[in-house]
């Protein structure tokens, strides 16, 4: 998106007055919809509109092998694809940069144990364990992807169905493992503590959040501010301007503020859901 100076004026003007483009205030995100249970064959998905910025997330599982450095673990991956369709800046590799530093931002929010219990993957100690595969493909691209994925992400974790292991038979070096295939008998994550983003942007003289696609381009530094539960577990800044200590400092007490009330949105609306259902929230 190419902005002239007078609209970028506009949205600077804005923001001072604590009046954005679109109405909102400085803390206020767009309206959102959530659904789950989307895709057929995953485990578990959810898929996410933040006005028009639109996230699809599956979540596949399979027998794996943990790291030896941690033998009691299972084990996570992200994957995030910038569909061409989203926006023509992600046409030919224009995306994968910005794929890159979701998925390396998410591996890094979830690694703590306090955000995701991975022990809770793992089926024999340094032998066997589950292997999640979060598949996250970006389908519109209308400003403040990280947010809106930790959503989506936390949601179809939320939806995921682990398997139930009814026995384990080993022979030497072979293991075989009997899971059922009874949907009836699977069990959920505990995503309580999974991290919510917040990103946080720095324009003039004020911080917003929940950027649209003009204000990102308004901005003069932002930072994305992941919560677990009630901790900062993760910081990552983006663009290429920087931030005073000062305003850092209100960055992050802001991200923090809105992650927790953002969680706490999402944990009622996940806790009345049912699959294949659609919900919208902070409207």
């Amino acid at each position: 998106m190419a902005l002239c100076d007078a609209e970028k004026t506009f949205v600077l003007h804005g923001v001072q007055d604590n009046f954005r483009i679109d109405g909102r205030e400085l803390d206020d995100y767009r309206p959102m919809e959530l659904e789950t249970d989307v895709v057929s064959h995953a485990f578990g998905s959810a898929r996410l509109r933040l006005a028009n910025t639109d996230v699809l997330v599956a979540v596949k599982i399979e027998l794996d092998v943990p790291f030896p450095e941690s033998p009691q673990n299972g084990k996570i991956e992200f994957f995030v694809d910038c569909s061409a369709n989203a926006t023509p800046e992600f046409e030919g590799r224009g995306g994968e940069d910005l794929a890159i530093a979701i998925s390396n931002t998410l591996t890094t929010a979830y690694s703590s144990s306090l955000a995701f219990d991975s022990r809770k993957l793992c089926l024999l100690n340094g032998k066997k364990c589950w292997k999640l595969y979060v598949d996250i493909l970006i389908l519109e691209c209308g400003g403040n992807l990280f947010d809106a994925v930790s959503i989506a992400v936390k949601a179809a974790l939320w939806n995921t169905r682990i398997p139930f292991v009814k026995n384990v038979n080993i022979d030497g070096n072979n293991i075989d493992l009997d899971v059922s295939d009874d949907l009836c008998l699977c069990e959920r994550l505990d995503i309580e503590n999974a991290p919510v983003m917040v990103t946080v942007c720095k324009i003039g003289d004020k911080c917003i959040v929940d950027p649209n696609a003009a204000e990102e381009h308004c901005s003069m530094g932002s930072v994305v501010v992941a919560v677990s539960g009630t901790k900062i577990s993760t910081i990552y800044q983006t663009g290429t301007g920087s931030l005073h200590p000062a305003t850092l400092t209100e960055s992050l007490q802001l991200g923090f503020r809105v992650a927790i009330r953002l969680n706490e949105a999402l944990s009622k609306v996940l806790s009345r859901i049912r699959p294949d259902e659609e919900a919208g929230f902070l409207k």
